[in-house]
């Protein structure tokens, strides 16, 4: 049966060449259009998420702020500031929280090395700062450990622009380099990463120290924030509410008082941001899917020709015993395999130009805000389906007007 079908088919096909032609060239494209809009908004979906998660990664930044309610018989207006006892106390009292640390920052911070000297943003946290942050040291190097923070080592952990600025074509691992003219060991080099989002200018350069080191060197009473990733991110508003109620009892604030606890939720922010691929996701489909239903019409229009430019062979084929479901399967199949047709010459052509835009070898400047394509599985399956979709659509009402015809009014068809 199936024989018979691609053989009419083929027959017909010779008979209709550029007809043929002109839809199989419109399913193509539609498809390119779908698969590529996809593809390339995926990849910059992906791109923005990843710039987002690499400045705080499931995570949030506590700030102390002002009371703005009156408390206890206390006026509004006080500042609230921490201090490194709050990140032990909250430890143990919360325990949805996974990890926490402190987090000194100081503008104007003076880097020499015997090659260059360079200021920038230089701050002091734990070890839990390097998973939150997304701040991975490259091979041959490390992150800040416990002992250093409970030995105040004088190590410093560079972003990759300031090791390159004061290290040129040199491994600053193991050298020495003065912080405002005290002599710290480099113990790591921060992985380059891409980022969006950030306070205080980018990771790449950033000085980090142990926060006991800097609290020493540096004479500071109070953090200038809280990093705080909860154990699971569904635990984040519990976290939040427990963090004013401790917080508040220990500061005297009212636990309700939002100015008083300033906190960057990166959490919600990556939430937001799925939210917005995901929109982006859908209009790029929309305008994709409508494309692949203009083409649709096409396929439409040359089986509805088909079946009037073969009136008298249906009439026949019915006269001889051919069933309903005859006819109706042999326009239907034709219909879904020229739209099979042109989606597969379509997801062909969008392959190759996806594989060979990420063959090329850009540096991360190129793709910074765009994000390199991705020809994802679900994108190739959903593709097929809309064109089996639209290509059994586009053909089953020429086939139920196909199944319809007279045979003998067939026969005197001209």
């Amino acid at each position: 049966m199936l024989l018979i079908l691609i053989r009419e088919f083929l027959q017909d096909i010779r008979k209709q060449k550029l007809r043929t032609f002109l839809t199989v060239i419109a399913i193509t494209w539609g498809t390119i259009a779908v698969v590529l809009l996809l593809s390339f908004g995926e990849g910059l979906g992906d791109r923005m998420l990843e710039g987002m998660l690499n400045a705080g990664n499931q995570m949030m930044i506590v700030y102390g702020g002002q009371t703005s309610k009156t408390y206890e018989g206390l006026n509004i207006g006080r500042p609230v500031r921490f201090t490194e006892e709050d990140v032990d106390m909250l430890a143990r009292s919360i325990p949805q929280i996974e990890m926490i640390s402190p987090q000194y920052g100081r503008w104007g911070m003076h880097l020499r090395s015997e090659y260059a000297s360079t200021t920038t943003y230089g701050e002091g946290v734990n070890p839990d700062f390097s998973a939150m942050r997304s701040m991975f040291a490259v091979a041959g190097g490390r992150f800040l450990n416990v002992r250093d923070v409970s030995e105040q080592r004088r190590v410093v952990f560079l972003g990759d622009n300031i090791a390159k600025r004061l290290f040129p074509d040199v491994d600053p691992v193991g050298k020495n380099v003065f912080i405002d003219h005290v002599p710290f060991t480099v113990v790591g080099v921060m992985q380059e990463k891409f980022q969006t989002s950030m306070s205080n200018g980018p990771d790449a350069d950033r000085a980090i120290i142990p926060h006991t080191t800097f609290r020493t060197m540096y004479g500071s009473r109070t953090v200038h924030s809280l990093l705080i990733r909860p154990t699971d991110p569904m635990n984040q508003e519990i976290v939040k509410d427990e963090l004013a109620r401790i917080l508040g009892a220990k500061y005297k604030f009212d636990p309700t008082d939002e100015r008083a606890l300033q906190i960057w939720d990166f959490i919600e922010a990556e939430q937001i941001s799925r939210r917005v691929g995901l929109g982006v996701a859908i209009f790029l489909f929309t305008v994709g899917f409508f494309t692949l239903m203009i083409a649709g019409v096409g396929v439409a229009n040359i089986m509805y020709v088909a079946v009037k430019e073969r009136t008298r062979e249906i009439g026949i084929k019915k006269a001889v015993g051919a069933r309903r479901w005859h006819i109706t399967s042999q326009f239907i199949f034709e219909a879904v395999f020229l739209a099979l047709l042109g989606g597969g010459i379509g997801l062909a052509f969008s392959a190759s130009v996806i594989f060979g835009v990420r063959s090329l070898g850009l540096d991360e400047g190129a793709w910074q805000f765009f994000g390199a394509p991705v020809l994802s599985e679900f994108t190739m399956l959903m593709t097929v389906g809309i064109l089996t979709m639209i290509g059994f659509i586009a053909g089953v009402f020429p086939a139920r007007k196909a199944a319809g015809v007279d045979p003998v009014e067939s026969l005197r068809y001209e």
